[in-house]
């Protein structure tokens, strides 16, 4: 347990050894052998599938700002790791010039995440990490939606904001969606107050990028089982600021997504 709490620090490695009198490189180790553990054993990421659970969904988004039809909130994340040789430099170092791994999460309302996909290097664009991710598939036979902000493509099932809203009920819903929307913000905001090695206050993961992502996947799960036990953030901190996208224009062409957003613009 005392290796899982300090995990939430920056220099993580060199405190487990301090504390329990081994060296640096059995307390890497002990850290991932850990985090593995962790990953194998806790299942407690898992989008909602029967009817219940996404009625659920539903009704705890609609309560923010009356946006309908919601199950779930969606946006990447970057984690800073160490660059190092070996190292695929150029993919891994993001557009604010660190390294890091693009995390792609879908959150509920309660700020838990649903799903998740660690595996992207830093310079990976958010819209390619979820058309190679098994979300469009699973979404395709669902009746709901996901919010995204600018930088994913507008579909049946993806929601996204106006670029240039004009009359007063796009911009409502634009308001809307973005209140509904920052709730995966949020969720991120948490995730990276519990667990600093995470954000850029705690420096950055000093492993290669695969045993980086088993340790943020370990840390992920942490945090939602630490939410469903009532556990505070440390310190009484609230969330931190992680927004990271650089907005893409929208396609213009016709499709069912657009017909969709008219028709909920259209009804709010």
């Amino acid at each position: 347990m005392t290796t899982l709490r300090i995990l939430a620090k920056g220099d993580y490695l060199s405190e487990i050894a301090d504390i329990h009198g081994i060296s640096i490189a059995s307390s890497s180790r002990i850290v991932h052998t850990v985090c593995d553990a962790i990953c194998r054993r806790l299942h407690n990421i898992k989008f909602p599938t029967d009817p219940a659970q996404q009625r659920d969904s539903k009704e705890k988004f609609y309560k923010i700002c009356k946006f309908p039809n919601v199950l779930g909130a969606i946006d990447g994340t970057l984690i800073p790791i160490q660059g190092m040789a070996g190292v695929d430099d150029p993919n891994y170092v993001c557009r604010k010039q660190f390294h890091a791994i693009n995390v792609q999460a879908i959150a509920d309302a309660d700020l838990r995440f649903t799903n998740i996909v660690v595996k992207w290097p830093g310079a990976t664009h958010d819209a390619f990490i979820l058309s190679n991710s098994s979300m469009p598939q699973i979404m395709e036979d669902m009746n709901g939606w996901l919010l995204g902000d600018s930088g994913y493509p507008l579909k049946k099932w993806l929601m996204t904001p106006l670029l240039n809203p004009h009359s007063e009920k796009e911009i409502s819903y634009n308001k809307a969606h973005c209140q509904t929307r920052n709730t995966v913000e949020r969720a991120f905001g948490v995730l990276k107050a519990r667990f600093r090695c995470l954000h850029k206050t705690g420096g950055s993961l000093q492993f290669n990028p695969p045993k980086s992502c088993k340790m943020i996947g370990a840390c992920f799960r942490l945090n939602n089982k630490a939410l469903k036990e009532g556990i505070p953030v440390p310190d009484g901190e609230n969330q931190l600021q992680i927004q990271h996208h650089q907005h893409i224009l929208q396609q213009d062409q016709p499709n069912e997504g657009n017909r969709i957003r008219a028709q909920l613009i259209q009804r709010f």
